[in-house]
């Protein structure tokens, strides 16, 4: 079976019926597999395989990961920590620092370091 590592995506609940419709859609597509054919493997009309590819509704989580797995592969879904987005001085700040001041900062803050030490 193959991993959808190549697949990194965060199921999001608020973005999750675009992010749902492009993994499924995507996973069906490299599987070779038609609507049809997919909605059989997982008894489904295929009448709602393609509105879950549109993203006129979204599949629960569970039935995002049954179709996937239809298509042999799968969704790695990991707990990370939420950190809001940074304000726009924030990011300007960010974009001034070298990209290996950036990855230390990165870094300390993964190990739960201060920033600044």
């Amino acid at each position: 079976m193959l991993i959808a590592s190549e697949l990194v995506v965060l199921y999001v609940v608020r973005e999750g019926t675009a992010i749902s419709a492009s993994l499924l859609r995507q996973a069906r597509l490299r599987a070779g597999l038609s609507q049809g054919e997919l909605a059989k493997r997982v008894g489904k009309p295929s009448v709602q395989i393609g509105r879950w590819e549109t993203g006129v509704v979204a599949p629960s989580l569970e039935t995002l990961l049954e179709l996937l797995r239809a298509c042999d592969f799968d969704l790695s879904i990991d707990l990370v920590r939420y950190e809001p987005p940074a304000n726009d001085a924030e990011l300007v700040a960010l974009q001034r620092e070298l990209p290996v001041d950036r990855l230390a900062g990165m870094m300390r803050r993964a190990r739960g370091e201060e920033s600044g030490s």
